[in-house]
């Protein structure tokens, strides 16, 4: 009998109400902790805040592969929902996700201009980024999502973003503005609960594939796109689990380090992905990446990973990916 429920899969209410519930739990308790005097518990809320865009950020990942409810409307509302809980808002849901849908069918990073040729030719904006990212700060996370709002402005193909960008802006300045009448704390909490975020998504993205990066996202699926097949999509693609003894931990990001399954099936839901990674995957599989070699790498590589593009089909187990240095600004949320 075909499913007529709310969500696309039957077994979907309890969970996906669950990790509803939570997003929504976090962000408001997060913003109230936020707007008390500076205290440990100041430091709580920037902690949940930023958890809370975390998980929405992979339920928003969740509706773009239309997997969370049975119709595209309900998928694409949520969506809309979770831009403006990710501060994610001057993006639009259709560039979203045909970015990432293209990550899919071109099996590829394919972005519609890669900073890793612009950015040499500025030699003090590289400067101050590899200071910055010394420091741990994601400036280059920084930059991709301030792209967001800067190309509708620059680009005559995404002009028609202008006037979304122009609402996000006038909103979310008007939002803080009444925090801040609150509390003035919010203008240094806020943006350390986003750093905080922006890290959290970085470092579950580098790590993820060996793929090549194109600067075709404005362009049609080039023939380079048909030489990628299922299996050289499976060979570079990693899943980085925070914890293989509890699996319980990579609810943290909404199971999304289970990567080669998201890959192998893209209509399954974010719960079953633990189970279908043991019936698909030995323990010990060539994909899976462990996370304590992973964070050495993240330390290790912080700055030489600015304008790192590893090469596909590079043997990143022969030391459990300690010097898999991985790739920047591939997030599906900064869409261009």
């Amino acid at each position: 009998m075909q499913n007529q429920g709310l969500f696309r899969h039957d077994d979907a209410i309890l969970p996906n109400l669950m990790a509803f519930s939570y997003v929504l739990l976090t962000y408001i308790v997060g913003f109230g902790l936020l707007l008390l005097e500076p205290s440990l518990w100041s430091l709580l809320g920037v902690v949940l805040l930023a958890h809370s865009m975390v998980i929405a950020s992979y339920l928003l990942h969740e509706a773009a592969h239309y997997s969370l409810f049975r119709k595209k409307t309900h998928n694409r509302w949520f969506a809309e929902v979770c831009l403006w809980i990710t501060g994610c808002s001057y993006s639009h849901f259709d560039d979203v996700q045909h970015k990432h849908n293209r990550h899919h069918i071109d099996r590829a990073d394919i972005v519609s201009f890669d900073f890793r040729e612009t950015i040499p030719k500025h030699p003090l904006l590289l400067k101050v980024i590899k200071a910055f990212e010394w420091a741990y700060i994601p400036a280059l996370e920084i930059w991709m999502h301030l792209m967001v709002v800067l190309l509708p402005f620059i680009k005559p193909s995404r002009r028609q973003r202008r006037g979304r960008v122009m609402m996000a802006l006038i909103l979310r300045v008007v939002f803080f503005a009444w925090l801040v009448s609150i509390s003035w704390h919010v203008l240094w909490l806020y943006p350390l609960a986003y750093l905080l975020f922006l890290t959290v998504m970085r470092f579950m993205d580098i790590h993820q594939h060996t793929y090549e990066v194109f600067e075709t996202l404005d362009q049609k699926r080039g023939p380079e796109a048909k030489l990628r097949d299922a299996e050289f999509e499976q060979r570079n693609t990693y899943s980085n689990l925070l914890s293989v003894r509890y699996p319980w931990l990579n609810l943290l990001v909404l199971n999304f380090c289970y990567h080669n399954v998201h890959h192998a099936s893209m209509l399954q839901p974010w719960y079953r992905l633990p189970k279908l990674n043991a019936e698909m995957f030995d323990i010990d599989h060539p994909q899976q990446l462990t996370f304590k070699h992973l964070v050495k790498s993240f330390h290790r590589y912080r700055v030489p990973r600015i304008l790192n593009g590893d090469p596909v089909d590079l043997d990143v187990k022969q030391d459990e990916g300690e010097t898999f240095i991985g790739v920047d600004g591939v997030s599906f949320l900064t869409a261009h």
